[in-house]
């Protein structure tokens, strides 16, 4: 009796620790699956981080430099806003090019940059137009002629990218050339003005926000 009662005993042992055992079979081996499926997804997640933070596709549409600080950051105004618009129009609803705005409807112009295609325009803001002597600058906005070669000196008939900037130079409407030079972030117009908010989008053109009005040659 007392050798059946402990065959008995050791098959009842070892049924108890059976499902013990078999339980942190499972664990373990689902805790090193969710291991490697935490591990996946931060893979995933550093290589999608790497690609945008290296890719030139992600970055070189976005517009640049210190002066979209000045941009709204929602409605008509804004880079989304503006993209929406043709260039006359979106223009007008950015604060910063008021002055711009203004002399391109005294030279009757709101038309002809609306309906362009595919065009660059470098637009100067109102400290740009500050930078004029007033008795100058009102002299100019009430002769058309000369507003209007001014005004189109400012306009590329195709649509510039940063990477065109680099060493570039360009027929205007105006029918001369502009100059563009620099890099990265830092791009010059006719060695002067500087684009301080660049590749801004709107629906027919590209822009350039720069700090001085630039004055054909011819």
């Amino acid at each position: 009796m007392s050798t059946r009662i402990r065959r008995t005993a050791v098959v009842l042992a070892a049924t108890a620790v059976l499902p013990l055992a078999l339980s942190a079979c499972s664990d373990s081996g689902s805790g090193s699956d969710s291991a490697k499926s935490d591990a996946s997804t931060k893979a995933s997640a550093a290589a999608t981080d790497n690609s945008m933070s290296g890719s030139d596709s992600t970055t070189a549409d976005q517009p640049f430099g210190t002066g979209c600080a000045a941009v709204p950051k929602s409605g008509s105004g804004s880079f989304d806003g503006m993209a929406q618009d043709p260039v006359a129009t979106a223009a007008s609803n950015n604060p910063a090019l008021s002055t711009l705005v203004a002399a391109v409807k005294k030279a009757g112009l709101v038309d002809t940059l609306n309906n362009a295609q595919n065009i660059t325009v470098f637009a100067p803001t109102n400290d740009a137009f500050a930078k004029i002597p007033k008795a100058t600058l009102d002299k100019v906005l009430n002769d058309k002629a000369q507003l209007t070669k001014i005004l189109t000196y400012h306009v590329v008939g195709q649509k510039l990218t940063p990477a065109n900037l680099e060493n570039g130079s360009f027929d205007t409407l105006e029918k001369s050339k502009l100059t563009t030079a620099g890099s990265g972030e830092s791009y010059t117009v006719n060695d002067s003005a500087k684009v301080v908010c660049g590749n801004v989008k709107t629906a027919n053109a590209n822009v350039y926000i720069i700090d001085t009005v630039l004055m054909p040659t011819s």
